[in-house]
Formats: C-alpha cells, structure tokens, sequence
C-alpha cells in the first residue's frame, strides 16, 4: 500500500513493503514483505535542522506509524544538524522559552524510544548535537562511511539537551561521553563504530531495516519492549532541560555570533 506523506515541509514520509525501495529510500511500491514507514527530515539546505515545526512534525510521523520498522534518515548531505541555532537565537535567551524547546526535543527523543515499531537510524553525513541525540533514541544506527557523529555546542556555550546526557554514557560508557561531549570534536564512522555509537557501517543502511522487517513483528515488539525498560530517565531529562535554560540565558550573545 502506498502512503505518501509530507508534514510542514520538512518531514517527508513514505511506507514501502521492505525489499521494494530504492537505495535513496523514497520508492513506494506494493510487496508481500513486512512493510517500513521511512521518515526523510527534509530541510537539506538547513542540514536537516529542526525547528519547533519540525521537532512536532517529527514526532507526528513516528506516532502515527503502524508498520513493524520505520528508517530515518536525512535528506542531502547531512542525517541533522539538531536544533535549528536561528529557533534557538529566537527564544532570546529566555530559559523558560529554552527549558520549553529542550523538553519537545526530549519528548520527540521519547516518542522514537518508546515507539512499538523498531527505529532504525540511516545516517549519512553529519549527525551532531540533537542530530546526534536522535540517532541515539532510535533502536539502531547505521552509518555510511561518510557519516560523522559530534556534540559541538559547548564550542559556543550550549549542549545538546534532547536526552543525549542519558543515553550518549549508556550507549558507549561515561568516559568516552565525558570526552566526546566535553572536548566538542567530531569523529568519522570508523571511531562511532569502534565505539560502539553505530552498530555497523553500510553503504546503503536501509538494508539493515530491511533485515529487521523479515522477522516476526510481535517478537520485534516485545524484544523492543524488554530492552528499552527505563525508569530513571525522567529525572535526568528534567536537570537536562533545566541546565540547557540556564546556557542559553548565559550564552545567547554566543549563539547570535554562530549565526553571523
């Protein structure tokens, strides 16, 4: 069956019987196979930023899916560049303003966490700052060699509060976020993988959902469920927010220097 679908131009949605699509993941077409809903963030002129728009838009897509696995990826050159910095230079150093756009990243990370269906992350290119912390919320990652993985914002006063200072230590271990976080560099694939931030590297990522949609979908389900059992992180995400407020009161000046 096919789905189309596009929600306040930047998030593009199709759902495609797994097997039956392209390598750039936009094909539709009928098929006997488990099906994937594939959600493109698509602003690729802004590196697949998000906005507030976007951020709602997002979490729309992975709500209202019903299919067994959903494939995210970017559109052009880069998976997302996380928060849009112009949406942020907007809030005007306001933290409650702040506190609010970093809890909508945190609850759209929830969404794609506790989402029934299995989230696969395709990433290619850059994936850093709230880019990088969905591509943690999602069950699976999966880079290209060329994609890259970073948490850049305290080069300029900030840090990515979408739930990434719970998942990022355990995803890789305290000390390896520790480092990544506080030193703001980037790494490649090679690292990520070695890391253990993706699982593998693949020219085309979309063959690993495919993979995952031939198995039987109320175990994928119930395996999800089990391994996603996660009580303590409300607390972390509130302190989270709390602090991202607080940055950006301390540090919108640096934030309007980035956009210039």
């Amino acid at each position: 069956m096919e789905t189309p679908d596009r929600l306040d131009g930047v998030i593009d949605v199709t759902v495609a019987a797994a097997g039956d699509a392209t390598s750039d993941g936009d094909a539709i077409r009928d098929g006997t196979a488990s099906p994937i809903r594939t959600i493109t963030l698509d602003r690729p002129n802004a590196r697949n930023a998000l906005t507030i728009d976007g951020l709602e838009a997002l979490e729309t897509a992975i709500d209202d899916a019903e299919e067994p696995v959903i494939y995210l990826r970017g559109a052009g050159p880069a998976f997302c560049a996380g928060a849009d910095l112009e949406a942020v230079s907007n809030l005007d150093g306001d933290p409650e303003q702040a506190e609010a756009f970093a809890r909508l990243g945190q609850r759209v990370a929830r969404t794609i966490a506790d989402s029934s269906s299995v989230v696969v992350a395709g990433i290619d290119g850059p994936a850093v700052g709230g880019g990088l912390e969905l591509a943690l919320a999602c069950d699976v990652r999966v880079g290209t060699p060329d994609s890259s993985y970073g948490e850049p914002g305290v080069s300029f006063g900030l840090f990515g509060a979408w739930g990434g200072t719970v998942r990022l230590p355990r995803i890789v271990g305290e000390g390896p976020a520790l480092e990544l976080g506080l030193t703001g560099r980037t790494i490649d694939a090679d690292e990520a993988l070695r890391m253990g931030l993706i699982s593998r590297i693949e020219d085309d990522p979309r063959t690993v959902a495919e993979e995952i949609a031939g198995n039987a979908d109320d175990a994928l389900c119930v395996l999800k469920r089990r391994l996603r059992d996660d009580r303590e992180r409300a607390t972390q995400e509130r302190r989270e927010a709390e602090a991202f407020g607080r940055l950006v009161n301390a540090h919108a000046d640096d934030v309007e220097s980035v956009l210039e």
